[in-house]
């Protein structure tokens, strides 16, 4: 009987030291970092719902991981089995399986940034959007037809133009285009507040005249003081009736009939097209570009200035003036005169300096 007992306890003592070594053992490997891929970086996706054995193997798969086991025992460890989270991962050094539960259960998906500029239409976005690896431009061109998305704030809205926000969004690789575009629109609401449209009912304005107005400031100026000037001479003449007469509204429309090559010619002004606003009084059918919150509200809340024209001083600002006298006036200094000067510092037979787009302003 003492021999039992002693050989039971013999067992029971090497078990025991056994399962200590393994738990040592498997301890020591959970804290062990590992890197089994030759690539600079390796990357691996989480599918919604995914149970955390397929994780495991994913992982593993991607040699992220040594043993899907030691993973699960990483996660009996840990406690974190519910809190992992889907999305793409990307991993570039060694790492153990505790620091992979840890970026798995925060939802440290990989993503990257890309700018939309303010003033850029949606043809130009989706040049962006292609160039940065997300998609071929003609989806994003696709998405941006879907108007449900604005149907209560433009309900005769033909596409989105105008209507993407222009900023800094962290997408993840490959994403769907109509995502990209969804968080642009939802961004635009969200920066466009009740307020505001508040506001352009009170002014008998239209969402959709408030934001065509603003895209068209944004393209005369690059610079958030001018805006609620350059928005007060265009409201100001359409209190009176008189032509927008604005460049970037003729840029438009000949690069919709495909035929912009960077310069306006004089006949250009007279083009039939409802975005010659040379030719048609009021404001174009719809924005030429995405508008930054400085132009929406300079639309809005235009500064109180009696100016009806603009012109550019070829410093990135603008001189204003109230009538066609001082604007002329303006125009010599700042345009006859200044190119006069910069021929002559060129020398004879040397092109003198250009002035970019025209700032015709009447």
């Amino acid at each position: 009987m003492r021999k039992v007992l002693a050989l039971i306890t013999l067992v029971f003592v090497v078990a025991a030291g056994a399962a200590a070594l393994a738990v040592w053992l498997g301890w020591n490997d959970i804290h062990e970092p590992y890197k089994g891929y030759d690539a600079p970086e390796q990357f691996v996706t989480i599918r919604q719902g995914a149970a955390s054995g397929e994780i495991g193997r994913a992982l593993a798969a991607a040699h992220v991981i040594h043993d899907p086991r030691l993973f699960r025992a990483a996660l009996w460890w840990t406690g974190q089995g519910r809190n992992l989270k889907a999305g793409e991962y990307r991993f570039d050094r060694p790492v153990t399986p505790l620091d992979v539960i840890g970026v798995l259960a925060r939802g440290d998906v990989y993503t990257q940034r890309i700018t939309f500029p303010e003033g850029l239409t949606i043809d130009e976005m989706a040049k962006l959007y292609e160039m940065h690896g997300l998609g071929a431009a003609r989806d994003f061109v696709e998405a941006a037809k879907s108007v449900e998305r604005i149907r209560d704030l433009d309900a005769g809205a033909p596409d989105l133009e105008g209507y993407l926000f222009p900023e800094t969004y962290a997408v993840p690789r490959h994403v769907p285009a109509s995502r990209v575009i969804g968080a642009m629109v939802d961004r635009f609401r969200a920066i466009f507040t009740e307020e505001m449209r508040a506001r352009a009912a009170a002014e008998g304005l239209t969402v959709r005249q408030v934001v065509t107005l603003a895209s068209i400031v944004e393209k005369e100026t690059g610079k958030a003081e001018e805006r609620p000037l350059v928005a007060a001479v265009f409201r100001n003449r359409m209190k009176i009736g008189m032509p927008l007469q604005t460049d970037p509204t003729i840029v438009y429309a000949l690069e919709k009939a495909h035929r912009y090559d960077g310069n306006i010619r004089r006949e250009d002004l007279a083009m039939d097209s409802p975005y010659n606003t040379y030719r048609n009084p009021g404001l174009p059918p719809g924005p030429i570009a995405s508008p930054g919150r400085a132009s929406l509200e300079g639309a809005l809340m235009p500064a109180d200035v009696p100016y009806l024209y603009f012109v550019s001083r070829n410093d990135g600002s603008h001189a204003f003036a109230k009538d066609f006298a001082e604007h002329s006036a303006n125009v010599r200094t700042f345009q006859i005169e200044y190119f006069r000067k910069q021929r002559a510092a060129a020398g004879p037979g040397q092109p003198a300096a250009t002035a970019g787009v025209r700032k015709r302003g009447g």
